[in-house]
């Protein structure tokens, strides 16, 4: 597993692209970063940047990035809507893979100790590289922002972490931590009123409301015990949320920071302001993401809005996430496009998934021309891939079927089950050609000295092994999936039953078809053991596929009737 950093620079310029540009290329000029998005706003007067690689080259590439803002943005000039106290205002690493947040706090403090010596800028600490809890909350340190740090920063409780101790006057200062996937979600209302934005604000966040004696907003604060003020907490956890009105839209928004949205997803805190600004006389107009969102957090808000509609969520990924789309008002004020948006798919550029990729005339063609893959083993993949696909087109087809409303629920979970091994068999389409090709790799290695020999075997066996596994999973997978076609041939709509029965052909035809490719490639491999024991486990999976193919089929005939 590659080991990945995401940094998520906020930078204090919205407006002049210009600037944006140089800031974005100091930061695209380190080798082995990627810049995943850019996200301009005019009205906060702020650029979030996403940008991904290995931990050292993030490093430097952050480190690059603030000290060309802090060349280009004077503080003494910035206005803004987003509370800020830095040309760069806060800079998190967030661990993407192979990493823990351990050591992700551990590069954050490296471009700490960096930007503090060599830049002098003033740097606090935060979430998980922060070590003192009162000073770890981003909100908490940012307090009286820029123009309040010049005292602020010469109390003794607010020393900087790094650098001088002195607030700087052009740069401002700056926060640098390491923190969990956060999400920054805005709002859309039909006002144009801050104050009642902030009170939807108050209602949903974690932090909730300060309560006060008599008016709500100029009454003396309530106290606890100790003295600290005492609060009303709101009603979503992990959640951050403020109301300000963006003169640009010419509406108010609610700000929100979703700092775990394993706990409050996308789709839970957009329904709660919904419900929340309806109880107030308000209505949601829309939402706008600022920088990047999982893959995972689309999907599930797609699934959320489909169930509350009692419609099967066993559909494909890009049809999950056009209805989170669209229920989400992501489009109101700006196209949303998931290619730019979507982390997972910034990553992936599809260099990884040739075959997959290419439209079925191109697929076709390819198959059939003089190189020697996509083979059998691909072929296979792809046929028990559509068998899945056509059991779960009878199981959606079900699902919506006038009259049996009732049982949408169970045909949904049918479709859901579908959907998973279509994709999980369509992916091996471009494993298996990759375990062909590695195989071809291993053997153009060199054989000249004994060592190369050696080596040149070594990545033999283990490529030919890989080739193995890799038609075996379909095989598998596709005997799996014969679960969800004898489901819709027994109880799938009867109109559909001949779609049943190809799914099964075709399921059948990829367990035997992958078999062939696991025995052609077990020959070339020393571990007899291994050989046997998988080669026993194939003729076992085939023949209970065939039972199971001819069990199926007769069902499919029975209610075809002629």
């Amino acid at each position: 597993m590659s080991v990945l950093i995401e940094c998520v620079p906020n930078f204090s310029e919205g407006n002049d692209l210009q600037i944006i540009k140089q800031i974005t290329d100091a930061i695209e000029s380190v080798a082995g970063i990627k810049l995943l998005n850019v996200d301009p706003g005019k009205a906060t007067n702020r650029t979030v940047v996403t940008f991904v690689g290995k931990p050292e080259a993030v490093v430097e590439a952050a480190f690059r990035g603030i000290q060309k803002a802090g060349e280009l943005i004077d503080m003494r000039k910035h206005k803004g809507e987003h509370p800020r106290m830095g040309a760069t205002d806060v800079c998190p690493f967030i661990p993407i893979s192979g990493i823990s947040m351990a050591d992700t706090a551990h590069y954050a403090l490296q471009l700490a100790k960096r930007v503090g010596n060599e830049l002098h800028i003033p740097v606090y600490l935060y979430e998980a590289a922060q070590s003192n809890a009162a000073r770890s909350n981003l909100s908490v340190i940012r307090a009286g922002e820029y123009e309040g740090f010049f005292k602020k920063i010469k109390l003794p409780e607010w020393k900087p972490d790094e650098g001088p101790v002195e607030m700087d006057a052009k740069r401002g200062a700056t926060v640098i931590g390491a923190r969990d996937f956060l999400v920054a979600y805005n709002i859309n209302l039909n006002t144009t009123s801050t104050r009642r934005a902030n009170a939807i604000a108050f209602d949903v966040r974690e932090a909730g409301r300060v309560l006060r004696e008599g008016n709500p907003i100029t009454g003396k604060i309530i106290s606890n015990a100790d003295g600290s003020p005492k609060s009303l907490p709101g009603s979503l956890k992990c959640v951050k949320a403020m109301g300000w009105y963006i003169e640009e839209y010419g509406i108010c928004q609610i700000s929100m920071n979703l700092t775990n949205i394993a706990v409050t997803p996308v789709h839970v805190a957009f329904d709660e302001v919904c419900k929340k600004a309806t109880e107030r006389g308000l209505r949601v107009t829309g939402s706008e993401l600022v920088g990047l969102i999982p893959l995972q957090a689309m999907l599930d808000a797609g699934k959320y809005f489909l169930r509350k509609q009692q419609r099967s969520v066993g559909v494909s990924d890009d049809e999950l996430i056009k209805i989170a789309i669209k229920s989400l008002g992501l489009d109101e004020l700006a196209p949303f496009n998931p290619r730019e948006r979507i982390i997972e798919y910034l990553l992936n550029d599809g260099s990884q998934q040739p075959l997959i990729q290419l439209n079925l005339r191109a697929f076709v063609n390819e198959t059939a021309s003089e190189s020697p893959a996509p083979g059998g083993g691909s072929i296979s993949a792809y046929m028990g891939s559509l068998g899945a696909a056509l059991a779960t087109m009878v199981a959606n087809l079900s699902s919506h079927k006038k009259g049996w409303d009732e049982q949408w629920e169970t045909f949904s979970d049918w479709a859901e089950k579908g959907q998973y091994y279509k994709d999980a068999l369509l992916n091996l389409v471009d494993e298996d050609t990759a375990a062909f090709n590695g195989i071809m790799a291993a053997f153009a290695l060199a054989k000249t000295t004994d060592e190369e020999k050696k080596i040149r075997t070594d990545a033999i066996q283990a490529a030919t092994k890989f080739a193995m596994e890799i038609p075996f999973k379909v095989m598998q997978l596709s005997f799996d999936s014969m679960s969800v076609i004898k489901a819709m041939a027994e109880i799938g709509n009867p109109n559909s039953a001949s779609d049943a029965g190809v799914a099964a052909l075709c399921a059948r035809s990829a367990v035997m078809g992958a078999f062939m490719n696991v025995r052609i490639n077990a020959s070339g491999y020393s571990d007899k053991t291994f050989v046997n024991d998988l080669i026993q486990q194939g003729y076992a999976l085939e023949e209970k596929t065939k039972a199971l193919e001819t069990e199926i089929v007769s069902m499919v005939n029975q209610k075809i009737g002629l």
